[in-house]
């Protein structure tokens, strides 16, 4: 499984917002070079952050977007889902008669063990977190460095 484009400019939009102070809104071409992505591309991926309920936009002079309290609290997994659907490794894990093989496939148990596992920590990883970390590298880098073996 690869990270679409849109769902990784999701995450790092998301994370970038969460950084900014409560209340604070990000314009467009501040979140456009904020992230690395195409002006036109991530416009269409906002709209989708605010569809999901992750992010607000406002018009005009004040205008901008903003990220939500949900967004704030929202886990790898929703922002990635916000973007492309429910995460699913290989077809056969679609709910519903997706593959004939599934009672006899030797492979099967993988892919729902590497599903669950991969889900876990998508999980795990809120974007709050994400965005202290961001906020803080240097001391991350000092704290790995300076710790006892």
């Amino acid at each position: 499984m690869q990270l679409t484009r849109a769902a990784d400019y999701a995450v790092r939009v998301m994370v970038h917002l969460a950084t900014l102070p409560d209340h604070e809104r990000a314009l467009l071409p501040a979140l456009t070079s904020a992230t690395g992505a195409p002006q036109s591309f991530l416009s269409k991926v906002l709209q989708a952050l605010c569809r999901a309920g992750l992010i607000a936009s406002r018009r005009g002079q004040s205008g901008g977007f903003e990220i939500l309290a949900t967004g704030r609290l929202a886990s790898l997994r929703a922002v990635i889902e916000a973007i492309d659907g429910p995460i699913r490794l290989n077809v056969c894990m679609l709910s519903g008669a997706s593959c004939n093989r599934k009672p006899y496939c030797p492979v099967h148990p993988v892919w729902v063990r590497a599903q669950k596992a991969m889900i876990e920590e998508l999980d795990k990883a809120s974007v709050a977190d994400l965005a202290a970390q961001a906020a803080a590298p240097q001391v991350q880098v000092f704290a790995a460095i300076s710790k006892p073996a």
